[in-house]
């Protein structure tokens, strides 16, 4: 029992090391975005709506506060639009000229945490990056600026007192739930579901695990079972020994972050992974270097092992959420570092943050170089076969993409996270079900959006270009096109996020973003400089 508490404590210190310094800043009060209108209509857009169902337009969709009221065919691409065909518009209404334009639902972000204090960045700054790339709503696992912070950005969200997405809020297990920041030390069944109910009670959406004493997540997940409330587990490499993917989804778990407890549920010839002898989990560079050896060491693809814990996933209605944009740098770390945004969107502080460093969490470069890299392609290619696969039988996959680390900035990691999913062989209609649908159903919030139809809010985003082409239209920077004249444009970039009817200039958002790190910047003379290198 001893050594099981000091594996829990040492996780939770690494955890309150990422999160709970102090409360980041909370976003200001909405001064974005206009509407919302009794009655709005957006007019001409070609619909993507997130069921598989291929583009369809010119369509006039009527919003009505705040729910969709009617998705109307309006005629014939390259033909003259006849008005008698469209809705009317009522008095005091809004019409938005979208003819041309791609509409989606919009995107859902499953594990996207509120900035934090080690990074420096504040709610607006991270609020408008994910809003500027057309994500509407965001989970938080675990509150790392506390529930009550979280709770409180959520209830001004829903009421859009703020610019930002809505917000789901998971309280990491174990946390205080009086306000106060640090975890308890939960070593019985009963203390276990005593926490779950406070936490319900609280007003919380869900709880994130880490893994535990196996009676311990059993009584939990079965406690927050009985309260309706949904789960999401990062498998800590301190329990996946006796507690993997698979015992949490029997006992109750509705989703899993990463991949984590996923490979070790797929041992054949073996019951641990393959440490060095040397190996320290308090050293980020062994953890995330043997990590990339993992998936080589489960079943084979589409071995019995494999294919049994896959299909009883999938029995159990269970989501992965894998976030592989925030390993990427493993096994590209030069890319990473040089993605074009960092210069005008990431901020000084979080630069800093994420130079190699020995206490920051996900700073874990202290040498890293071509074995690790070629072990994490490795990774990658299983990994992406297990998901593909996945989605393949039936199963839930949703983008997720846990930014803030490892040179993965909030907003731009998520259309690389699309990037990925379809690298892993996903068709780009099966990519915007992931970032729609597939998310409100993991959340429980499927009722009200992830889909254009009648009924549901008034969650989209609209896009210049088509998204099916080129995913790389997303980012907030565009794509590069060269035009007939010879000349190299950008294009895309998604033109309009609206959110709850709201209509936000989404390239907007970006610019006031770009901003704060000029002000940032300014204040220090400070320039983005490569790790070891001198600056200018």
């Amino acid at each position: 029992m001893k050594n099981l508490k000091a594996k829990t404590f040492l996780f939770a210190c690494l955890l309150l090391s990422i999160y709970v310094k102090a409360q980041i800043e909370k976003a200001p009060p909405r001064t974005d975005g206009e509407g919302p209108w009794s009655q709005l209509i957006i007019r001409g857009v070609t619909v993507i709506d997130g069921t598989l169902s291929p583009p369809i337009g010119p369509v006039d969709i009527v919003v009505e506060n705040n729910r969709i009221s009617s998705v109307q065919v309006v005629g014939f691409p390259g033909m003259d639009i006849d008005p008698n065909r469209r809705p009317k518009l009522k008095p005091g209404g809004k019409e938005l000229n979208a003819e041309g334009m791609y509409l989606l639902p919009g995107f859902v972000d499953t594990h996207a945490h509120i900035g934090g204090t080690s990074q420096g960045t504040p709610a607006e700054y991270v609020y408008k990056l994910w809003m500027g790339h057309g994500i509407t709503t965001i989970c938080d696992p675990g509150s790392g600026n506390g529930i009550d912070w979280v709770l409180d950005q959520k209830e001004k969200s829903a009421k859009n007192e703020i610019t930002a997405p809505r917000i789901q809020a998971y309280t990491w297990f174990g946390s205080n739930l009086n306000g106060e920041r640090g975890r308890g030390d939960i070593t019985t069944p009963e203390a276990a579901r005593e926490w779950v109910r406070a936490n319900a009670k609280k007003g919380a959406d869900g709880i994130k695990f880490g893994g535990g004493l196996p009676e311990v997540m059993t009584a939990a997940l079965d406690e927050n079972k009985k309260m309706g409330l949904r789960s999401k587990t990062h498998h800590a490499q301190l329990y996946v020994g006796r507690w993997n993917v698979l015992h949490s989804a029997r006992a109750g778990l509705t989703s899993m972050e990463h991949w984590y407890g996923l490979p070790e549920a797929m041992f054949d010839d073996r019951t641990v992974q393959n440490y060095s002898l040397d190996y320290n989990y308090q050293n980020e560079q062994d953890r995330f270097g043997e990590a990339g050896q993992l998936w080589a060491q489960a079943a084979k693809p589409f071995s019995k092992k494999w294919n049994e814990v896959m299909d009883e996933l999938i029995s159990l209605d269970f989501s992965l959420s894998p976030t592989m944009v925030i390993y990427e740098a493993n096994r590209d770390l030069q890319r990473a570092r040089r993605a074009e945004w960092h210069e005008e969107y990431t901020l000084p502080s979080l630069w800093e943050f994420y130079a190699p460093s020995r206490q920051s969490h996900g700073s874990y470069w202290h040498y890293w170089g071509t074995e690790q890299e070629i072990d994490w392609k490795e990774n990658y290619e299983l990994w992406m076969a297990f998901l593909n696969e996945y989605k393949n039988r039936g199963g839930r996959v949703t983008v997720g993409t846990d930014a803030g680390f490892i040179y993965q900035l909030y907003g731009f990691a998520y259309p690389r996270e699309m990037e990925l999913l379809r690298e892993a062989g996903f068709h780009p209609l099966e990519v915007i079900k992931a970032a729609t649908l597939n998310g409100a159903e993991a959340l429980g919030l499927d009722d009200e959006i992830g889909t254009i139809k009648v009924g549901k809010l008034a969650d989209f985003v609209i896009i210049e270009e088509n998204p099916l082409e080129n995913l790389k239209a997303l980012y907030g920077t565009g794509a590069i096109q060269l035009q007939q004249d010879n000349s190299i444009e950008r294009v895309g970039g998604v033109k309009y996020t609206i959110k709850d009817g709201i209509i936000y200039d989404a390239k907007k958002l970006l610019e006031d973003v770009r901003k704060i790190v000029e002000e940032a910047k300014a204040k220090s003379n400070y320039q983005i400089v490569q790790p070891g290198m001198k600056p200018e």
